[in-house]
């Protein structure tokens, strides 16, 4: 299944993508897309509806976030090898773990938003982790079985924010608008390997990313069980597991983004985002 969130911002209503590519409603159905319906069971009782017959959502209605009730936004930094080279910095001997606040989840087509003082905004696809069911001291072995299911994620970060000032790297990722998600949450068991999906982004139509999670220095288990061991992983909390090289800090010379600039991206099978870029007011 491919469940969505349309609706304004504050306001969305669970939904879902129809074999027919039309967005059907799911109010009364279930509350959200969160909580106990992103569990095994929860997930059971939807694939149990006749799609058919929920009203249709207009094509035009806005998309958010895909997973509602997220109280950890948590990121793993240099999962890449290339990246990591690109970034001028080690493959990490475990997973670089850091938080990026809530605050920055918006829909998958919602703007980014350039902070006032911003000089490197930069671009980030990655694939983003949904958990489903509660995930404590979990094995390699059974972590995905606690995952319900992945989406898109744009890892928003400003560069300067984040590597030129004292301190941690949380206000680089973490300004508002900085963590699209969606468009759906694609249920596991609709990604037969997630450990082989090719991704991308392109600015202003210039391809800019083109890479693939096969290249992922820790695997999606592997995240999933280290980051159990040190914290309880809860329904609805989100993993963005890392980003290929080709950001803008990496370019020759560094590029980034700019008001008026359009970025589009997107992982096979989950869907793609297309975001203006405008400055804060």
């Amino acid at each position: 299944m491919k469940l969505l969130r349309h609706g304004a911002p504050g306001a969305e209503r669970p939904g879902l993508l129809h074999v027919d590519g039309t967005i059907r409603d799911l109010t009364g159905i279930v509350p959200d897309i969160a909580g106990a319906v992103l569990s095994d069971v929860g997930l059971s009782a939807l694939r149990g509806i006749d799609v058919g017959s929920l009203p249709v959502v207009s094509a035009d209605a806005r998309l958010g976030p895909c997973v509602a009730g997220t109280g950890k936004f948590i990121c793993i930094g240099l999962n890449y090898a290339d990246h990591a080279a690109e970034s001028g910095m080690p493959v990490p001997p475990e997973p670089v773990i850091f938080m990026k606040a809530t605050s920055a989840i918006v829909g998958p087509n919602d703007p980014i938003v350039i902070p006032r003082t911003s000089e490197k905004t930069d671009w980030e696809v990655e694939l983003a982790v949904i958990i489903g069911t509660k995930a404590k001291y979990v094995s390699e072995a059974d972590a995905l079985n606690h995952v319900a299911g992945y989406a898109v994620t744009n890892d928003v970060s400003e560069r300067a924010f984040q590597t030129e000032r004292a301190g941690q790297w949380t206000k680089g990722k973490s300004c508002d608008n900085f963590g699209q998600l969606g468009p759906w949450l694609v249920t596991r068991d609709e990604v037969a390997d997630p450990q082989n999906l090719s991704m991308w982004l392109t600015v202003n139509g210039q391809t800019v990313q083109d890479g693939s999670t096969k290249t992922m220095v820790y695997s999606v288990a592997h995240v999933v069980s280290y980051l159990s061991q040190f914290m309880t992983l809860h329904p609805g909390d989100v993993i963005s597991t890392g980003t290929p090289p080709g950001v803008g800090m990496g370019q020759k010379p560094p590029r980034y983004l700019k008001a008026g600039d359009v970025v589009e991206l997107g992982i096979e099978g989950l869907g793609q985002q297309r975001q203006d870029v405008i400055a804060d007011t």
